[in-house]
């Protein structure tokens, strides 16, 4: 009877494993086409899973990448620039020195704009450079890939996507200036989906809705400096007119990293998969070193300080101020630093060159977590279960943290108007008081509640683009519409210009009837008016 009862096991494991071997064997290839920096590091984990599936993988980069580097998981293949990685790196720092200048609104504004104009300027050219470098353009015609991978916050990928006939995958948090809801076409009504910089929650009063439908109505020209140059490029290379919108639409999916824990609930449409906190799913056991630094904090635990991978010195005033901070708390806190030590610095205050972020978040004797209030922080943070402080300092962050405060799950502090007691009050609070705490493990709780990790839907998307060639039933028709179709403007016109020819024929016609009846009794009237004189 017991033997019976195993015979049908290896039976069904071995149908298992003939149905899964293809899946697994009959690996395709993939181009991907990243944006250096940190985009670059939220794309490794899907590069890794890829790898394993057995998937060839070509990565496209330029020489002077700073953190895109020769690895096992894929072949890198670089491409000449006219400028250097100490250009790229010296951009970098400056981005970073940058959001501590504490100058005049109009000053800043004028400053960012330049910065802006010289980075995007120097990113065209790569862009431009990789195009026209026929020789590589004519390998990769060869190399005969199925799909591209690409980051669309620049649009060379989409570009490369369309030159080599292939469907792409756009993999990204989000895009400035609305240019996702014009590529996805997706509705986004600026009366409850608030826009991007505008600080504002999907519950706005009247003020807070003008200004997003301010923000709504100038983003199409706020972009033109850094976008609009692409379209005549694309226009070259194509050999067709080409929009900046058209590369945004080309896309067959959109895998956005984010979800609606951390954002907030709005319209979506058919090919965008959400996989916010696919950054969370590696983790490995602690050092020796951190393993000592966390053990040895005893029963008040640790707190992680971390402001993001551009951002890993400041200027000297303002360290001192936050490692006074530090000094007034507790817990021992973990902090990514690699510049001068502050002389200030406490003994409850240890400075690292790097650290292990989501694994310490882990751990459960960390606290609070210090962050700029990056996507990957936050998503971090959220699948921990970790209160935060918040320090944004550019971009998207401004707009993350304030989705965290609304939520309840941490403290926002503006880095350059924050004092050191108001820091240390800031981390006494997400600590000391017990709410904090909840509402981040509510939050956790709603992202973790799902049938398939992050990972594992971005990977199967992927393949899905890869073995159907693209995935044209999950994209709108309404890419194929003009404007005026898209808003219905053709059919309103024509169907006013119906009620507009009723109601003008019906006037005719009651005229008409007035002037036969009331005119002809007028002159019977008048007639006899007459004889009577």
């Amino acid at each position: 009877m017991a033997a019976g009862s195993q015979g049908p096991r290896p039976l069904v494991l071995g149908l298992l494993l003939c149905a899964l071997s293809p899946t697994v064997s009959q690996g395709g290839k993939l181009l991907l086409v990243p944006v250096d920096g940190s985009h670059w590091l939220s794309m490794l984990g899907i590069v890794q899973q890829l790898h394993q599936r057995g998937h060839d993988i070509v990565v496209l980069a330029h020489e002077a990448s700073v953190h895109i580097k020769e690895g096992a998981l894929y072949t890198l293949k670089r491409y000449p620039v006219p400028f250097r990685r100490e250009d790229v790196e010296a951009a970098f720092i400056r981005l970073g020195h940058g959001v501590f200048e504490n100058e005049p609104l109009l000053q800043r504004v004028v400053k960012m704009y330049k910065k802006v104009k010289e980075d995007s300027a120097l990113l065209l050219s790569a862009c431009s450079h990789l195009l026209h470098n026929k020789e590589l353009m004519a390998s990769l015609v060869e190399s005969s890939f199925d799909a591209v991978l690409t980051d669309p916050f620049l649009p060379c990928g989409p570009i490369v996507a369309l030159y080599l006939g292939l469907p792409a995958v756009f993999f990204l948090n989000a895009l400035p200036c609305g240019l996702d809801f014009q590529g996805t076409l997706c509705p986004n009504p600026p009366s409850y989906v608030p826009r991007a910089l505008s600080l504002n929650s999907d519950h706005m009063t009247f003020l807070p809705r003008v200004k997003n439908m301010l923000i709504f109505l100038s983003e199409s020209f706020l972009c033109n400096v850094v976008y609009s140059p692409y379209g005549p490029l694309a226009s070259e290379v194509l050999q067709k007119d080409m929009t900046v919108q058209d590369l945004m639409g080309s896309a067959s999916l959109w895998l956005l990293r984010s979800d609606f824990v951390k954002d907030y609930s709005r319209p979506i449409m058919p090919n965008m998969v959400f996989v916010g906190g696919i950054n969370c799913a590696s983790k490995s056991p602690l050092s020796k070193e951190f393993e000592t630094y966390v053990n040895a904090s005893g029963e008040h635990g640790i707190v992680v300080f971390s402001l993001g991978s551009m951002v890993s010195e400041i200027p000297e005033k303002k360290a001192m101020e936050i490692a006074d901070a530090l000094g007034k708390i507790s817990q021992t806190v973990l902090w990514r630093y690699t510049g001068t030590p502050p002389p200030n610095l406490a003994k409850n205050t240890i400075l690292v060159k790097w650290l292990p972020q989501n694994d310490l978040l882990g751990h459960p004797k960390t606290r609070a977590f210090i962050t700029h209030s990056g996507s990957h922080g936050i998503y971090e943070a959220i699948c921990n279960g970790v209160p935060m402080v918040m320090l944004p300092l550019f971009g998207d962050q401004m707009d993350n943290a304030k989705r965290m405060e609304t939520r309840g799950a941490g403290v926002t502090l503006n880095i350059l108007e924050m004092t050191s007691e108001d820091l240390a009050n800031a981390i006494k609070t997400v600590i000391n008081d017990k709410s904090y705490k909840e509402n981040i493990m509510h939050l956790s709780g709603l992202h973790k509640d799902r049938p398939i990790e992050p990972l594992d839907l971005a990977v199967f998307w992927v393949e899905f683009v890869m073995r159907h060639k693209g995935a044209p039933h999950l994209r709108a028709v309404a890419h194929d519409l003009t404007w005026y179709q898209y808003h219905s403007l053709d059919v309103i016109g024509f169907l006013l210009a119906i009620v507009l020819g009723v109601v003008f024929i019906t006037y005719k016609c009651c005229a008409l009837g007035c002037r036969k009846c009331f005119g002809k009794k007028g002159r019977v009237k008048k007639s006899h008016k007459s004889k009577a004189h």
